[in-house]
């Protein structure tokens, strides 16, 4: 793995570092704890790599965005051995057990950068990117600062290729049914929890709790708070801002009663 910016513990063993920290446990614990609000993630990640194929071929050059532990990635390289991927984030947390999940992987490098500091791609590796991927990630932006992000992609991704973001997208004009499919989520939700699934606070106080991981940790909330606090746009909202920013043909290509999968095609 090619690092940008902090490095990560040395590693002894596939997934273990000198310090005895599980990476790939705590990858896959991160994917359990999505999935509690998620169920269909995997789902959308197979479609998200169906049109890359499709779109780009099977050895693309991937910018996953805002990458978190590098779920994208993973399913991409597995999928796909000869693509590579630059995975950026700001979360110190996450982005030590993507470096840590990924270490010696050639194919991968990651970037800490704050996607609202207009300098950010200026930390990239050189351009254009055949996709840009991310996933229930960009909801965290405003929607001024996610407008402006948009144009920036559009000047990473070389012609032909594409950027994809699966994330709530609201449609407002429907509040009936949002309550009711919100109110059905939930009460699954609620049964899983009952079984043991760890939601978003269990899982951070455990990583709080980890001897790696725990400085880290206490950055993240330095940064963020409890939760960061963004807009969830509608679909035709982001379709109508990426087209803004220069991509010629936008559409959903996978939806849920409560997310979406825009491509962008430029």
């Amino acid at each position: 793995m090619t690092e940008t910016g902090t490095a990560s513990a040395g590693t002894t063993a596939a997934g273990t570092t000198a310090a005895g920290t599980d990476w790939r446990g705590w990858q896959e614990s991160w994917d359990r704890q999505q999935e509690w609000y998620m169920p269909d993630r995997e789902e959308r990640f197979r479609v998200m790599l169906d049109m890359v194929e499709a779109a780009v071929g099977p050895e693309p050059r991937v910018l996953d965005l805002a990458c978190g532990t590098g779920s994208i990635t993973d399913r991409l390289l597995r999928r796909f051995p000869g693509a590579t991927s630059t995975g950026v984030d700001l979360d110190p947390a996450l982005l030590a057990i993507a470096r840590g999940y990924f270490a010696g992987d050639e194919r991968v490098s990651f970037v800490t950068a704050d996607l609202k500091d207009p300098g950010w791609t200026a930390l990239l590796p050189g351009g254009p990117y055949d996709a840009v991927l991310t996933a229930t990630a960009l909801h965290w932006l405003r929607a001024e600062p996610l407008a402006v992000l948009y144009g920036q992609l559009a000047g990473l991704v070389r012609d032909g290729g594409v950027v994809m973001n699966a994330d709530h997208m609201t449609d407002g004009s429907t509040p009936r049914i949002n309550a009711i499919e919100r109110a059905h989520r939930h009460a699954g939700m609620d049964r899983a929890k009952a079984a043991g699934a760890l939601d978003w606070a269990d899982w951070w106080e455990l990583a709080g709790r980890d001897p790696v991981l725990a400085e880290p940790t206490a950055e993240r909330f330095r940064i963020y708070g409890e939760h960061a606090e963004g807009d969830t746009p509608s679909v035709d909202w982001h379709a109508r801002k990426l087209r803004d920013a220069g991509f010629d043909e936008v559409r959903t290509v996978w939806s849920s009663p409560s997310d979406s999968l825009l491509l962008a095609l430029k």
